[in-house]
């Protein structure tokens, strides 16, 4: 793995999503806001579309790691999914995410979840999708050993995949290069999905990597 670690940040960290989610969910019950999405509507269309579009029966099991305020499983249950989990580290996230699916989504399921921590066989089974958008990044902006707890994120999230299941995942910290060595020793590269770039300095790059994995 690379031995380079991003700078750590307070979105490394527990405490910081539970004060983050404990606003939200007063902004949600007096305003009725569900909050941001997280890298913005767009980058989470691009996935939510792409999912669509792969061929994966509307029934697989589709895990949402960090689901935060449940917005990508809310809209692929719009889509026509209906066996949708979402597991976040914060117990605030989970309530938020519960109040926004209950009207229009009552049947997906939300769990409080450690990825770090907490043992893959709680979640009841394997997964055809893992989708990931931020999680990993957070984690990767921890204080504390970064490097580990992200070889602890891959082992885990390569634990609960079913043997034919697409691991997708979306950072905003590292490129799509960055995260196939990241992921190698436990997956392969199945495709990227196409974010909008841009030219500075004479290099391309892209607000956003999109990748999709299967395990080796």
């Amino acid at each position: 793995m690379d031995d380079t670690e991003l700078e750590p940040s307070e979105l490394g960290t527990q405490s910081y999503w539970q004060k983050t989610y404990a606003k939200e969910i007063i902004n949600f019950e007096e305003h009725g806001d569900p909050g941001d999405v997280w890298f913005g509507e767009d980058s989470a269309y691009r996935v939510i579309k792409w999912i669509c579009q792969c061929g994966i029966p509307q029934d697989t099991a589709v895990i949402d790691l960090g689901c935060g305020n449940g917005y990508t499983l809310s809209e692929l249950a719009r889509e026509g999914f209906t066996n949708l989990l979402g597991v976040d580290y914060c117990q605030e996230a989970i309530v938020l995410a519960e109040k926004v699916a209950q009207k229009q989504f009552p049947f997906i399921r939300f769990q409080v979840f450690d990825i770090l921590n907490d043992d893959v066989r709680n979640l009841g089974g394997k997964f055809g999708l893992v989708h990931d958008k931020g999680t990993y990044d957070a984690i990767s902006l921890n204080p504390d050993n970064p490097k580990q707890q992200r070889e602890k994120y891959i082992e885990q999230a390569t634990e609960m995949l079913a043997e034919d299941g697409l691991f997708v995942i979306t950072s905003c910290n590292w490129t799509d290069d960055e995260l196939l060595k990241q992921f190698s020793e436990k997956m392969k590269l199945k495709c990227v999905i196409p974010t909008p770039q841009f030219t500075f300095g004479g290099k391309v790059g892209s607000m956003v990597s999109s990748v999709v994995f299967v395990k080796k």
